[in-house]
């Protein structure tokens, strides 16, 4: 079964990259959501193997996100992938539960093998 992906971010052409390279690695997209409420609620109804977020949205940001997340799922694994680079924010980011970090933009091959590191393959939720 197919490792399954929700994408965080505001930024519709920012999905589409990450979708496209997850499905070239062999991903599964479980869902979108342009907001940290989004994420969130996307979450709990679809429970994928890893998240891309986002830090910077409007209405709720990715540290929003992160947080009603991890409530949800103390073991989730959340990639925050953002142009941030504040590093009180990242901190805070890791601090909450942010499993790994990519900074925008970002290079293809990068995201996938920080997706791979994240959950190799064998390792999705729904494995027999």
């Amino acid at each position: 079964m197919a490792r399954r992906l929700l994408i965080v971010d505001d930024a519709l052409i920012i999905r589409e990259i990450i979708k496209d390279s997850a499905i070239d690695a062999g991903w599964e997209i479980a869902g979108e959501a342009a907001n940290g409420q989004e994420a969130v609620e996307q979450y709990q109804e679809l429970r994928p193997d890893a998240v891309t977020l986002d830090l910077v949205m409007p209405e709720y940001d990715g540290l929003h996100a992160l947080r009603g997340i991890r409530e949800l799922d103390p073991d989730a694994r959340i990639i925050v992938v953002s142009a941030v680079d504040q590093k009180n924010v990242l901190r805070q980011a890791f601090k909450i539960g942010a499993t790994d970090f990519l900074v925008k933009p970002f290079d293809k091959d990068a995201l996938i093998q920080t997706l791979e590191a994240t959950v190799p393959a064998g390792l999705e939720a729904n494995a027999s």
